[in-house]
Formats: structure tokens, C-alpha cells, sequence
């Protein structure tokens, strides 16, 4: 006789075994979960949970690549601060307002006609919405003359989110001091943070009026406090003031003049230079601004301070006005090494502006002819020796007679050199150097704080 099972009894056998079932399902999941599963995070090195890329976007504080815009490299350029000795910087702008990036690896890389000179790795940081420089140095080049400066990026991640940009510093009461001796570039800087900046890297960078960076240094400060002020000062070991050209630079400048017998030859075009001479030169000691200093040298057979170096144009003038050639002259020498040799003692007296640039003019319309053992070597080495204590030398040749090759050697360089094959030149030849003197607008001082 077959005993058929109660159906209550049966039910309750299916809740019991689907009850257990559930139950090591759960166990199961439980351990899966807490052995083998980890939860999305922004460091899995997964694209999940809300991210728009790996470990990016989303909840995720770094910014994926495609939502930032890449950093641009805007200029390169390495500056001799000594021979043999550069210091470089690179200017480089974040377009986003929003986001920086904290490390950004770099290599600077240093040509001449040869080929790579030198290599430079290194890091910094790229804060939000603006231009920023990189600046490396100093970097020795084991006498080879750099050509030409190439910045490249190797890596520009994490971008994370920042706004605060440049807007955290801010610089005031900048100065130049001993342009022309050993410089120095004064400023306050300002952190208006609430927080204290550490390793604040401060790079000057000084451009001239259309723009082209002229040099560069670099400071930095090692702990900032916050909403304060604190004293940056910049240097280099050689004068920079023939570099900047800004009129806000003054000028030292001493004219010499030839005044040997040939400058009163009537027969010569132009007739009676020394008229036209004394015309010209005294609009140009007129056309000096009030913080320059001018001086006065002739030179025949002999050369001869005639004013020192004065800002009271006034009396240049005057001396100037009262140029005139002696006879014994006539049959005299004319010694252009000589002038030279006594600009540049005017240039290393006290009365020389620290501050100001120094200039030669020299205006001859003959050959150098004293000392008679070997005049133009005489000449040139004079000329050599002021170039290389940092005087900017024009010179002007007057009529056809002269030696242009060997007054191109004599100046700065050949661009410096001028002919005047008329009266009518030599007041604009005076004008030209004027204008090369000194260009029109200010110089530019990029001052840039940049924290670790």
C-alpha cells in the first residue's frame, strides 16, 4: 500500500531548501564581493562608475585629456649671461580657466650650426588661464654660441580643477638699478591667498617695446605667508643696459670729432665740413633728454676732452659752437685711436651714470694717421678694448676720401657705420643715431610668481 505525502509537508520541504538555497546564494555574493570585487574608484586604472575616461571625467577630480586644451609653447629663447654661460626660458600658455596641471615634464634643448649642445630635463607646474614661463639655468655651453632654443613636453597630466591663476599674486614697485654695472631688478610681490605658498619660483623676463624678450633671471621664494608682501630681487653678473634700447634707459654719450686740417679742406664735398659738422652735432647734444649725459672729445694730432660727461647739454653746446681747427693742424696728424682711449676714460669716471647705457660718435673724414708705427692697428685696438667694456660705437665717415671698410671695423658692427657724401647727410646721419640710440615705448618687465 503506497503512503502518499501530505502537501503541506512537501510545500514546507521547497520553502526550506529555496530558504537555504537564497541563503548560500547571498553567502556567495557576499564573498565574492569581498574577496574578489573592488568598487569603481578615480585610481583602478578602469573606465567605470561615472567616469568619461580611465580614472577621469565625472565624479573623478582629473580631467580627461580631451576636456582640457593642451598647453601651447608660444617662444624659446636662451640669453649669454657670461661667455660660455646661458640662462633659457620658454613662455607657455593654459587656455584652461579652470584647470591646472601640478606636473608638467619638459626637455629644453640648446643648438648652434652644429647640432644639440646641451639637453635639459626638468618639471614644473602650470597653473590656470594664462602665460607662464619656464626658466632653466644657468646652463654651460662649453664655449659654443647658442643658435637656436627648442621647449618640449613629454607630459602634461593630470590636469585637475583650479581657478585660482595668477590672479593669487600680484607684483608692485618694480625697479632697475646699475643697468650698466652689476643689475639689479627690485620688485614687491603680493600673495592674497589665505593659505601659504611654498617654493614660489619668481622669473623676470625684460622685453623691449615691440616685444622681444632682451633676458631673463629667475629667484625663488621659499615660503610665502598668506595676504602678504615680500621683497624679489633679480641679478646679473654683466650690465644689460646696451641691451635694452627703451629711452627709459638713459644714455651716456660721447661725441668725437675730428678735427684734423683736412676737416677745414674747401675743395672737399662738402665744402668747409666743419661747419656743417658743428651744425649737426650741436642738434644732436639738443635732441638729448634730460637724465642723459654727454661729453665732447676732438681729436687731430693729439685727442682732447674738451666738456666731461654733464647732463647740462647747455654747456656742450656752447663747446660745440666754439669747435674750431688750429693751424699747426693744417699740417698735423689725425690719432683716431687716441680718441678712443679718452672716451673710455670718460665713460670709467665717477661721472659715468651707472644706470645709463654708454655710446661713442665718432666723426672723421680722413684716414687715421698717428702714431706713425702703425696707426690703424692703433686705432683698432682702442676701438676693440671700449667695445668690449660695453660702449655701443657709431662712427661717420665724411666725404668720399675715407677708409668705409676700416670704420666699419671700428664700430659695433657694420649697420653702426655711416657715410656722408654731403652736408646735407650729416644732420640726418646725426638723427639716425638718435634714433638707434633708444626706441620709442617703454620696456616691458614680466614679472611672473609661479608656486611649487
Amino acid at each position: 500500500m503506497i503512503k502518499l505525502q501530505r502537501p503541506w509537508a512537501f510545500w514546507r520541504q521547497v520553502q526550506y531548501w529555496a530558504g537555504i538555497s537564497c541563503l548560500l546564494i547571498l553567502v556567495s555574493i557576499f564573498g565574492y564581493f569581498s574577496w574578489f570585487h573592488s568598487p569603481p574608484t578615480c585610481f583602478d586604472g578602469k573606465q567605470n562608475g561615472d567616469e568619461v575616461g580611465i580614472d577621469c571625467g565625472g565624479s573623478c577630480q582629473r580631467f580627461c585629456l580631451f576636456q582640457v586644451k593642451p598647453p601651447k609653447i608660444l617662444w624659446a629663447r636662451s640669453f649669454e649671461i657670461v661667455p660660455g654661460q646661458y640662462n633659457t626660458v620658454a613662455y607657455i600658455a593654459n587656455e584652461n580657466k579652470n584647470s591646472f596641471a601640478p606636473t608638467v615634464a619638459y626637455a629644453m634643448r640648446l643648438y648652434d650650426r652644429d647640432g644639440l649642445i646641451v639637453e635639459r630635463f626638468g618639471t614644473t607646474t602650470l597653473p590656470a588661464d594664462n602665460l607662464y614661463p619656464i626658466f632653466e639655468g644657468p646652463i654651460f655651453t662649453d664655449g659654443r654660441q647658442v643658435t637656436h632654443t627648442e621647449l618640449v613636453l613629454l607630459e602634461t597630466e593630470p590636469w585637475l580643477p583650479d581657478n585660482s591663476g595668477r590672479e593669487q599674486f600680484m607684483v608692485e614697485n618694480r625697479s632697475l638699478e646699475g643697468a650698466d654695472k652689476l643689475p639689479r631688478l627690485r620688485a614687491s610681490v603680493v600673495n592674497s591667498a589665505l593659505t601659504t605658498a611654498r617654493e614660489v619660483e619668481v622669473v623676470a623676463t625684460i622685453f623691449d617695446s615691440k616685444g622681444e624678450a632682451l633676458t631673463a633671471s629667475r629667484t625663488v621664494v621659499p615660503s610665502f605667508p598668506p595676504q602678504s608682501s615680500t621683497e624679489v630681487v633679480f641679478t646679473w653678473p654683466r650690465p644689460i643696459a646696451k641691451t635694452l634700447r627703451s629711452c627709459e634707459v638713459p644714455t651716456d654719450v660721447v661725441l668725437a670729432i675730428d678735427l684734423s686740417g683736412s676737416m677745414n679742406d674747401d675743395g672737399s664735398d662738402p665744402p668747409e665740413p666743419i661747419t656743417a659738422v658743428i651744425k649737426a652735432a650741436d642738434n644732436f647734444v639738443s635732441r638729448l633728454r634730460d637724465n642723459d649725459r654727454v661729453g665732447l672729445v676732438t681729436f687731430a694730432t693729439e685727442a682732447v676732452v674738451v666738456s666731461k660727461l654733464t647732463t647740462e647739454t647747455n654747456t656742450v653746446n656752447q663747446a660745440v659752437l666754439n669747435l674750431s681747427i688750429a693751424p699747426a693742424e693744417e699740417t698735423g696728424f689725425t690719432n683716431t685711436g687716441e680718441a678712443f682711449k679718452r672716451a673710455s676714460l670718460e665713460f670709467k669716471s665717477q661721472r659715468h651714470n651707472p644706470d645709463a647705457r654708454k655710446v661713442l660718435v665718432l666723426l672723421t673724414d680722413g684716414l687715421a694717421t698717428a702714431p706713425e708705427d702703425d696707426p690703424d692697428g692703433y686705432a683698432l685696438a682702442a676701438a676693440e678694448q671700449l667695445k668690449n667694456e660695453g660702449v655701443q660705437t657709431f662712427t661717420i665717415g665724411l666725404g668720399e676720401r675715407v677708409n668705409n671698410d676700416f670704420l666699419k671695423t671700428l664700430a659695433s658692427g657694420e649697420e653702426k657705420h655711416h657715410q656722408a657724401l654731403s652736408k646735407s647727410d650729416i644732420d640726418r646721419i646725426y638723427h639716425s643715431i638718435t634714433a638707434a640710440i633708444c626706441e620709442d615705448g617703454p620696456a616691458i618687465i614680466d614679472i611672473i610668481p609661479k608656486p611649487a
